[in-house]
């Protein structure tokens, strides 16, 4: 990590990933780049309905090929490693033997020059994506398919990983960072390696500038909102919350409610619960 010296207020405990370590290239590949409407948090009616969204810094966006099955058995080198802004982790460029050029999930330690591999019979190294039956147990993967076919759906951020615990009865149990033990088809496609850019949870923001370049706008406390706009609201100074248990702006119970169906589908695929 990189940590300035406090020349300033908002420099003072900053600290941020040395880029210049990491990436090798400051411009993206435009064939793979394209830009997307920006929504700040609104629906199809115009209507807020994710908060402290808006403003930011204009950026375009990679598409990442989270599936691999385009390029079954066909080698690729990596050309660059790239800061992508819609993201935690870097991204790689991948240019593959057929002339192909793909953006994919780039996992700690891959270099440029390094090469990578989807498929059945591929060697069992950081980058390379297999199915799940496959994989020993032990290793550590990401960018895990939930059904075959669908692309990569979670262990995606900065530095995530879920490790492989057992091969059984045609699916493989997983262990995700929270704890949580899932069964997910062996017939799934998996990234062997960690996530990169492991350092990204150590970051210190330093000044609410640095959130407003991101798009995130200020969050205001309940307590320091009027009686009608929040329950915790009203009252002379500083108040207590005068609520049991705590509430959302709009009155619903958060605090220690489940929020998961209890009929939820994939309850049958969850083999052990994430600790509390």
């Amino acid at each position: 990590m990189k940590q300035y010296n406090p020349t300033s207020p908002s420099r003072r405990s900053m600290t941020v990933v040395p880029y210049k370590k990491s990436l090798t290239t400051k411009k993206a590949f435009k064939p793979l780049v394209k830009r997307l409407q920006r929504h700040a948090g609104r629906n199809s009616q115009g209507r807020v309905t994710m908060r402290h969204q808006g403003g930011g810094n204009k950026i375009l966006y990679r598409t990442i090929d989270f599936n691999g099955r385009a390029f079954m058995g066909i080698e690729g080198v990596v050309q660059t490693i790239e800061y992508d802004p819609y993201r935690t982790a870097f991204i790689a460029l991948v240019r593959y033997r057929n002339g192909a050029y793909a953006y994919v999930l780039s996992p700690n330690g891959l270099k440029v020059g390094d090469k990578v591999c989807t498929g059945n019979e591929v060697a069992l190294t950081t980058g390379n994506r297999t199915f799940l039956k496959r994989i020993p147990i032990g290793s550590f993967v990401h960018n895990v398919e939930l059904a075959p076919q669908k692309g990569g759906q979670f262990a995606r951020s900065a530095g995530s990983s879920v490790q492989v615990l057992a091969h059984e009865d045609g699916y493989t149990h997983l262990k995700m960072s929270s704890g949580e033990v899932r069964k997910v088809s062996w017939d799934c496609f998996a990234t062997i390696g960690q996530v990169s850019n492991v350092e990204h949870n150590l970051e210190i923001g330093g000044k609410a500038g640095r959130s407003r370049w991101r798009g995130v706008r200020p969050t205001v406390r309940g307590s320091a909102m009027n009686p009608r706009d929040h329950p915790y609201g009203g009252g002379e100074g500083r108040q207590p919350r005068g609520t049991r248990r705590p509430k959302t702006k709009w009155g619903k119970i958060t605090g220690g409610r489940k929020t998961r169906r209890k009929k939820k589908e994939s309850n049958t695929f969850i083999v052990r619960r994430r600790s509390k």
